[in-house]
């Protein structure tokens, strides 16, 4: 199961393990049981401190396993075979089980360990969804350090009767000692602010207690982490406000373009861009989104009020809050997000196996989803609101060559259709004739492009009609001192690579403008710092 360079890998991270570990074994005679315990076995083989015991709970999903640390008596678990995307989880629960230290601030771990109550968390998760993984890990951690608090990874596709009863439509989705919790992406910092109902007063109030920035970099996205690393590398004081380090990245699947790397997947340039950004004395604020932006008048600073209350000051912003997934702005897509509406194929695809689903879009993404769907659900219907795809010739093809396929051009979506509970269709209208149809489905992925995200700078600086923020070629904003970069720009191409140098050139006109208006530096250090950047 595990191939020969896995294995090496794998079995040089076991010898981190400090205390024994238990793989506890719930399994029954299906096939995926048999794959379960060799992999369990496999694992084992590969370090003395880990063995395989059967368990003992009558009432445990199978099949499963848990991963239990003899030193303190937590266990974790994973219904299903925790390969693809949740190999990692497994391997970090192994670890943490086993005394290896967590890569989170201590006054998390803290915070973790004080919690009262018992939390009992299942995460329901397909094998394929990026974003799932971080989910599970957190709670994975949260369980390792608190007795109290247990999680079981949930793969949906082999649960499928239980992902039908629970009405589980999107995934990564929590529940909480038997009521959901969550749906999507969602943080150890987020867990413990829906749990730990003091824990966003004390975050807002550390917030609040900051000196001024030097560059305040709002967006922790690729733009924001190469704005980051190029202002941290000029000894500025320097900090990056994000809700989520990585922004779009974490959704995507494949990357093959990103100079240098043959390829790669979001979450793991993710990893290796926040790690950089790490190596230098940055302040990351988790957690957080901006409200607002303000020039103070007295002394030309600018603030960014933080969602909750908190403002933080700076000489310098750097703008790069990226995009989102656009939304189709029709009756019942709000009321049905999650419950059959869904803006991520990899990650929810496979819980309309066997379903017939529709994809809004007939762009590169709208048919690269349509052709992934096709491989798991009966029937996709694709529906463009042009007269013709826009998609690259080669992904047309492809689409029209696959027989559960139907396109439909000159097709305006009006309504999701749903009984309340659940998607059961959608409305859209003809239009060459005008005329109203109905498409029963079960499912339906929109894929319609991106909207910046600007709604907080509306009245501050300059946006274009899309919303976009207008730039020049040095990053420069119509506020001086503010500087953006990134998907949320005018920039023509919203690339990663382009994000990035888009990033490092914004940071750079940023500190040209703070040379000009006098910064707390040493000036032969600033220039010796740009002849060895030269």
């Amino acid at each position: 199961m595990l191939d020969a360079k896995m294995k090496t890998q794998l079995e040089a991270y076991l010898q981190n393990l400090k205390t024994p570990v238990e793989l506890v074994a719930y399994l029954d005679g299906q096939d995926k049981s048999r794959e379960l315990e060799t992999l369990m076995n496999e694992v084992s083989e590969l370090s003395v401190l880990v063995s395989v015991v059967e368990g003992e709970d009558t009432a445990a999903r199978r099949p499963a396993m848990g991963v239990r640390s003899v030193a303190n008596g937590t266990e974790m678990r994973f219904a299903g075979v925790p390969l693809g995307h949740e190999f990692t989880s497994l391997v970090l629960a192994v670890l943490h089980s086993g005394g290896h230290p967590m890569k989170i601030d201590q006054e998390l771990i803290e915070q973790v360990r004080n919690l009262d109550g018992e939390y009992r968390f299942e995460t329901y998760i397909s094998l394929s969804c990026q974003t799932c993984p971080e989910v599970v890990q957190a709670l994975n951690m949260m369980a390792a350090i608190n007795p109290q608090i247990s999680n079981e990874m949930i793969d949906g596709a082999i649960f499928q009767t239980e992902v039908d009863d629970r009405k589980v439509m999107a995934v990564p989705t929590v529940f909480m000692n038997g009521q959901q919790f969550s749906q999507g992406r969602i943080g150890l910092t987020d867990i413990l602010k829906k749990i730990d109902k003091n824990a966003g007063a004390r975050s807002l109030k550390k917030l609040a207690e900051k000196d001024v920035f030097d560059m305040l970099i709002v967006g922790g996205g690729p733009a924001g982490a190469s704005a980051a690393i190029y202002a941290a590398r000029k000894g500025i004081k320097t900090g990056v406000l994000a809700d989520k380090f990585g922004g779009q990245l974490l959704d995507t699947v494949s990357i093959e373009n990103f100079i240098s790397v043959t390829e790669t997947e979001g979450p793991k340039l993710v990893a290796n861009l926040e790690a950089h950004v790490s190596a230098y004395d940055v302040d990351i604020m988790r957690g957080h989104k901006a409200s607002a932006l303000t020039v103070v008048a007295d002394d030309g600073s600018i603030e960014i009020s933080v969602e909750g209350g908190a403002v933080l000051r700076s000489r310098s912003v750097l703008l790069a809050t990226g995009a989102r997934w656009r939304e189709m702005n029709v009756p019942g897509e709000q009321e049905y997000r999650g419950k059959g509406v869904a803006y991520c194929p990899h990650c929810d695809g496979p819980l309309f196996k066997g379903k017939s689903v529709a994809v809004i879009g007939g762009g590169n993404s709208g048919i690269e989803a349509a052709i992934d769907l096709a491989g798991i659900t009966a029937h996709v219907t694709v529906l463009e609101f042009d007269s013709k795809l826009r998609a690259d010739d080669v992904l047309q093809r492809k689409a029209r060559s696959m027989k559960n396929i139907d396109i439909i051009t000159s097709a305006q979506t009006t309504e999701v259709l749903g009984d309340g509970q659940r998607v059961t269709g959608l409305q859209y209208t003809d239009r060459n004739t005008g005329d109203s149809k109905n498409v029963n489905l079960a499912g339906i992925f929109v894929q319609i492009g991106l909207v910046p995200n600007t709604e907080f700078l509306k009245g501050s600086v300059a946006l274009t009609a899309r919303g976009e923020i207008e730039i020049n070629a040095r990053g420069e904003t119509s506020i001086p001192g503010v500087f953006a970069a990134g998907d949320v720009t005018t920039a023509p191409f919203k690339q990663i690579v382009v994000a990035v140098g888009s990033g490092a050139t914004a940071a750079l006109g940023a500190f040209d403008y703070l040379i000009r208006q006098g910064v707390d530096e040493p000036v032969a250090s600033i220039k010796a710092e740009e002849e060895q950047a030269a």
